[in-house]
């Protein structure tokens, strides 16, 4: 009978030595934090040249203000790896890879400028841009996977303006829009809702899915202003008609004009259409005070509209939302507007 209860005895000790009990209350996986944040030093890399517009030291405020206010132990800090080619390409075409990626190659030194002047590159533009949609992608995968609720990406180029074959408006490859392309494959969720809240149309992401009825874009941005599109009467074609709505704002409008929108125009569309997952082009140009736009947009302004789409998540789609950097070029005024809208995200 001894040697029969050593016998049970030591398959038990073995259990508990590499399999030990645990005292966390949380549920297997259950994460304790609720928004992530997604960023990577990387990301300062390209067009970290000081006389640029959209240059690195953007992010450097961003970061610097979460970790100054407190925010940033709130959160659940990700870095994830460059994104697989195969992702981009469910949105850009070979040749316009292959061409940034060529251009970066044999640019040693120094910046250039590719099709117009609001591109500048630098040797490491191509590897930041695929790194940065790779975050995009981890702040994706983070929400379907659980680990948070939401996600707030601080990457760097942005993405709203980039065509499927052309960069364009400091941006290179649409973040946004392959991360929509990437729920709709990897995770087999068909319809998505992307908000954009930049001062300038996001003219990429609207024309890629332009006959895209399963994606619904949504805009606010100031008109007249770059890239003279988004006119209201842009609604998109074929059997997508209907499923791209613009709000053009005149200079000087603000908090009240934008919220007004989000509340008479996004929310009815958004219930009619019932998103699986809302991305968001957060762009923080549209600020009072911005060097590129003319809006008067405040940080409580953005904490409203955040708190208006994550209602929309919670009412239509399990809360699954994650927001990604695009506009927003006043150093003073950027942080700010940055710490109401993640400030937002965790209530």
């Amino acid at each position: 009978m001894r040697q029969l209860s050593l016998r049970l005895l030591v398959p038990l000790l073995l259990l508990a030595l590499f399999f030990p009990v645990s005292c966390d209350d949380r549920p297997p996986g259950k994460s304790p934090f609720k928004t992530a944040l997604v960023t990577r030093e990387f990301y300062l890399r390209h067009n970290d040249i000081p006389t640029q517009i959209e240059h690195p030291d953007r992010l450097r405020v961003i970061l610097a203000r979460l970790k100054e206010s407190g925010l940033e132990s709130q959160l659940l800090r990700l870095e994830p790896p460059p994104a697989d080619l195969e992702w981009i390409l469910l949105v850009h075409t070979p040749q316009h890879v292959e061409r940034i990626r060529q251009a970066c190659l044999w640019l040693k030194d120094g910046a250039t400028s590719m099709d117009t002047s609001d591109v500048n590159i630098t040797g490491k533009t191509f590897d930041v841009a695929v790194c940065a949609v790779g975050g995009v992608l981890g702040g994706v995968d983070a929400v379907m996977q659980g680990r948070v609720q939401n996600a707030f990406c601080a990457i760097r180029p942005p993405g709203h303006h980039a065509l499927s074959n052309a960069p364009m408006g400091f941006c290179i490859f649409n973040n946004v829009a392959i991360a929509a392309r990437y729920l709709q494959r990897r995770y087999s969720l068909r319809k998505i809702l992307i908000i954009d809240w930049d001062c300038h149309h996001g003219n990429g992401t609207q024309a890629i899915f332009n006959d895209d009825p399963d994606v619904f874009y949504f805009s606010t941005h100031q008109s007249p202003l770059y890239p003279r599109t988004g006119a209201p009467s842009e609604t998109g074609e074929g059997k997508a008609v209907g499923t791209k709505m613009n709000v053009t704002l005149k200079k000087g409008m603000g908090d009240a004009e934008i919220l007004e929108a989000y509340k008479e125009k996004l929310g009815p569309a958004a219930r009619a259409f019932r998103p699986e997952f809302i991305l968001i082009s957060a762009g923080f140009d549209a600020v009072k005070g911005d060097s590129l736009g003319g809006l008067a947009v405040t940080p409580e302004g953005y904490a409203e509209m955040t708190r208006f789409v994550k209602a929309l998540a919670a009412e239509l789609c399990k809360g699954r939302l994650v927001s990604t950097l695009e506009g927003g070029y006043s150093l003073k005024q950027l942080p700010g507007c940055v710490e109401a809208h993640v400030r937002a995200l965790l209530e």
